[in-house]
């Protein structure tokens, strides 16, 4: 049944009044504080449902008499009877019955006088409760989600629903982004970071391939194949000075550790690989378009020094030369220390003081600016090896990569100019953005999903959370209504 704005109000009046009569009996009964919390909060939200068709109906139905003129000078009609929607709040369902105008019966309805006056969403779901629920969906599962929802406030659409709103509310996520104004300049550091890096994302299997092979996969055949996202971040860092020493040395590394400047206005972003229909940009080069063009707005005078920090993927170098032709190019130094490592591995036991010594040694060299010395010494140990197999591949792989990556390894002069030469920011970014929520057990994405996600993580991530749901209401609101959100 429909109340009316008066019985919604006395409904809701009587509610208020038990909670105080609740709260009364609780404190002569001697109840625990969070019995109490958890029956006040249940009566609230009754009451916060009955409220809210109260105001729904002081807003009246919507009529606006038997003919309305619509843009254009077109006249619509008043149809026959009251239609009615869904309105899936936080508090609960509502019923909202109102008038609806269109050019005749049967035809398409083009003005809803009261959706326009309550500013209503396009889908049946309340901008609150989409806010609420996509918090948890980009941490959780979309089923997972939905029951944490529901438990809390015993309303929520199905986990399906919530994968569907999922990549609804995404699809202003790009043009938020290119909306949004750049830090001050007095708040920027004196170094302008940018970095980029690629991790997996467990991919479903597309539906004519999997009708094709069946169930059963064949010999050798992964349960799921991946698709690269690229993740990349800019931001601004004050110069960090250091000598090899510095960097090698623990006690001197400690000591300095206070004076270790910290990432300003760091923003992350992350695309699928995937060509978009209409677009024939691959997801790495919609990813360094985007940190070119943020790299420019922050500094347009092009007055700080730009260094660009990745791995060794020659890809991302080329995409680089291309979009940020004036960066710093350096190899991060861990994914160097990490081929060392496997290098050290084929000549001495793992966890041994000799493996230990073969990489400080050889580190200290790299650090020093000495990298044709590595690479040659490399040679030379592997040519009087008697190595084979996959160890000698290992080591042929680590000489191949430090030599196609040496123009980016200048590290004695990283390090007195004070550049990071760590991707730490990129590799935490592939942690946090992808793999914590992409990869949990038994997930599978579709492209557009996957991008969904992505975006609306990202968002998160930034701290632009809020930010973008007023944002995408006001753009909603303006495309539904013609108008700005109330």
């Amino acid at each position: 049944m429909i109340m009316s704005r008066e019985q919604a109000f006395l409904k809701a009046y009587s509610q208020l009044q038990a909670m105080c009569e609740l709260v009364a009996r609780a404190g002569e009964e001697g109840w625990r504080v969070d019995e109490v919390e958890r029956a006040v909060f249940s009566q609230l939200m009754a009451a916060g449902l009955t409220l809210l068709q109260g105001f729904v109906r002081t807003a009246g139905d919507g009529d606006a008499g038997r003919t309305l003129e619509a843009a254009g000078g077109q006249t619509l009609k008043r149809l026959k009877q009251r239609r009615s929607r869904r309105y899936l709040s936080i508090f609960g369902e509502l019923e909202i019955a109102r008038w609806v105008y269109a050019r005749r019966e049967g035809q398409k309805i083009e003005r809803v006088p009261l959706d326009e006056r309550l500013g209503l969403p396009a889908g049946e779901f309340s901008y609150v409760l989409e806010d609420w629920l996509q918090r948890i969906c980009i941490k959780e599962s979309f089923d997972e989600s939905v029951g944490s929802l529901r438990d809390l406030l015993g309303v929520a659409p199905s986990g399906r629903a919530a994968e569907v709103m999922n990549q609804r509310m995404a699809e202003d996520a790009e043009a938020f982004r290119w909306s949004q104004s750049t830090p001050p300049p007095q708040e920027e550091a004196a170094i302008l970071v940018a970095t980029a890096d690629g991790k997996g994302v467990p991919m479903r299997r597309p539906l004519e391939e999997r009708i094709r092979s069946g169930p059963r996969r064949g010999r050798g055949e992964k349960a799921n194949k991946k698709q690269m996202s690229y993740v990349g971040a800019v931001y601004s860092i004050a110069a960090f000075r250091r000598s090899a020493e510095e960097v090698l040395d623990e006690v001197q590394r400690r000591q300095r550790s206070a004076e270790r400047p910290r990432p300003q206005h760091k923003t992350v972003w992350a695309e699928m690989t995937t060509v978009r229909e209409g677009d024939d940009c691959t997801g790495r080069e919609r990813l360094f378009i985007e940190m070119a063009v943020a790299c420019h707005e922050r500094d347009r005078k092009r007055q700080k020094p730009l260094v660009c920090l990745m791995d060794g993927e020659a890809s991302l170098w080329q995409i680089q030369r291309e979009w940020l032709p004036r960066a710093i190019g350096i190899l991060d130094l861990f994914h160097v220390l990490e081929r060392l490592w496997g290098v050290a591995h084929c000549f001495h036991p793992e966890k041994s003081r000799a493996a230990e010594e073969f990489v400080a040694h050889r580190l200290r060299m790299l650090l020093e600016g000495r990298v044709g010395y590595v690479i040659g010494g490399l040679r030379r140990l592997l040519k009087k090896s008697d190595l084979r197999g996959e160890k000698r591949g290992r080591v042929t792989a680590c000489i191949r990569y430090y030599e196609n990556n040496r123009d980016h390894m200048r590290y004695d002069e990283y390090l007195a100019a004070g550049y990071p030469i760590g991707s730490g920011v990129a590799e935490g970014a592939c942690r946090h953005l992808v793999k914590d929520r992409m990869e949990q057990t038994g997930m599978r994405w579709t492209p557009r999903g996957a991008q969904a996600m992505l975006h609306l993580r990202a968002i998160y991530l930034n701290r632009d959370w809020k930010a973008y749901m007023d944002y995408r209401i006001e753009a909603e609101q303006k495309a539904l209504y013609g108008r700005r959100a109330a």
